[in-house]
């Protein structure tokens, strides 16, 4: 009797959806399932371990996946040489004098370290340091304040380079460097979403954020001095990905040298500061591989049960068409992503979703964005939203209840984000189609 079945399949689904429930860490989740559906698929234990072995081999020497070390390496010394902060001050001395204007700043903050982090919690709390306590000592709403940066947060998730790409690009088999091209305009549209909410927000509520003192130009020049060059590192890096002077790869070892010498010009590089950066790299990316690792192991028990055909052939004979098909899709993933973590979101849906979103012929690469937009989402969802427990976690006498009610604006907005990124997939696509 065979089981390679869409119902073996669908059991094995279950089973890990059980277990990320119950607790267990997402990579040994992925991993025993995809190695126990093997064993009952191929008959046996030996062949699935063969299977997986072949599997893990094959991801440790991928030339696309140590992308991830280099750009976490990029991010945390420049983390250590203070760049957050100078982002902050130098957004908060242009535009922080507004109505709202720390709020915008902060987002724009967020904006521009994702350019040198790719993780949406790192983003959250760093910003969320150095931007909350400002906000709150000068009169702003904890509601405004906790969630324009829980909400710019996730820009870290989206704008390159982003830690989810690169994971879904190894996983999906698809060009790095295109999934980075193809996701700057709906990051780009995502942060002038955000600005648009806080503006409508303290024009309908001018008391949620007064105005501040403005900052003489000698002050503002100096603040965006002081970012000149880590604004000049991100350009070199993500407008070199996406000319092509660069594959990804040769990106991030550029972003690291970049790093050192920011580092060492303002005299923050030292034994200690590279030791800690080293070792934060190596504890995040050593979790990253065990997931990764295990997210393909599951990928191919999924193929070898037929299951994401099967789904494929309901969806076609459903008759709803690529648009309705989409919209089904993403109230699936926004539903998931209110019990699951975003990486976990991903890993599970991508062996099932992708094959049936290349079946109605549209593009891998838009699905990336398209299923990184959605897990953005479920950082900011209630009641998991991790983005906001971050922020309550640095703004601890704040209610939860409170940082919920703050980031529902943003949450609107990303649903009007995410449904206009299904109705025009050019947003996605129109840079990478127009540089090629």
């Amino acid at each position: 009797m065979s089981f390679a079945t869409p119902a073996t399949g669908m059991a094995g689904v279950a089973i890990l959806f059980l277990l990320l429930l119950a607790g267990v860490p997402i990579g040994a989740s992925l991993g025993l399932v995809g190695v126990a559906g093997l064993a009952i698929v191929l008959g046996g234990l030996e062949p699935a371990l063969i299977k997986s072995s072949v599997t893990l081999l094959h991801a440790a020497t991928s030339y696309e996946l140590g992308t991830l070390p280099l750009f976490l390496l990029m991010a945390h010394l420049c983390f250590s040489a203070n760049a957050s902060r100078d982002l902050f001050d130098a957004a908060a001395s242009l535009i922080g004098h507004r109505r709202g204007g720390l709020a915008s700043a902060s987002v724009g903050g967020c904006a521009a370290f994702s350019a040198i982090n790719g993780s949406s919690l790192a983003t959250a709390a760093t910003i969320g340091l150095v931007a909350l306590p400002e906000m709150r000592r000068r009169g702003y709403s904890d509601a405004l304040a906790t969630g324009s940066v829980a909400a710019g947060g996730t820009l870290g998730q989206m704008i390159p380079p982003s830690g989810a790409l690169i994971v879904f690009g190894i996983i999906a088999e698809q060009s790095i460097g295109t999934l980075f091209t193809a996701a700057l305009i709906p990051g780009i549209t995502q942060f002038l979403f955000y600005l648009l909410v806080i503006a409508l927000i303290v024009r309908w509520k001018p008391d949620l954020a007064p105005p501040s003192e403005r900052v003489p130009w000698p002050q503002r020049w100096a603040a965006l001095a002081r970012v000149a060059d880590v604004l000049a590192l991100i350009a070199l890096v993500i407008g070199g990905i996406a000319i092509g002077w660069f594959t990804p790869t040769e990106a991030a070892s550029i972003g690291v040298a970049g790093a050192i010498a920011i580092s060492a010009f303002r005299r923050r590089l030292t034994w200690a500061s590279m030791r800690t950066a080293m070792e934060e790299t190596l504890r995040t990316s050593g979790l990253i591989y065990i997931v990764v690792v295990g997210a393909l192991i599951f990928s191919v028990f999924v193929s070898a049960t037929g299951l994401a055909d099967s789904l494929g052939d309901a969806v076609k004979s459903a008759g709803g068409g690529p648009t309705m098909t989409l919209i089904i899709m993403a109230v699936l993933l926004l539903l998931l992503g209110s019990v699951l973590d975003g990486l976990a979101l991903m890993l599970l849906t991508t062996p099932i979703l992708l094959p049936i979103v290349t079946s109605l012929g549209l593009s891998p690469i838009w699905f990336g964005i398209f299923l990184v937009r959605a897990m953005e989402i479920g950082f900011v969802h209630p009641p998991i939203g991790m983005n906001l427990y971050v922020i309550q976690r640095i703004a601890g006498d704040v209610p939860i209840g409170r940082i919920f009610r703050g980031v529902m604006p943003f949450l609107v907005s990303d649903l009007i984000h995410l449904l206009l990124l299904i109705l025009f997939p050019v947003i996605a696509l129109g840079l990478p189609q127009w540089l090629s």
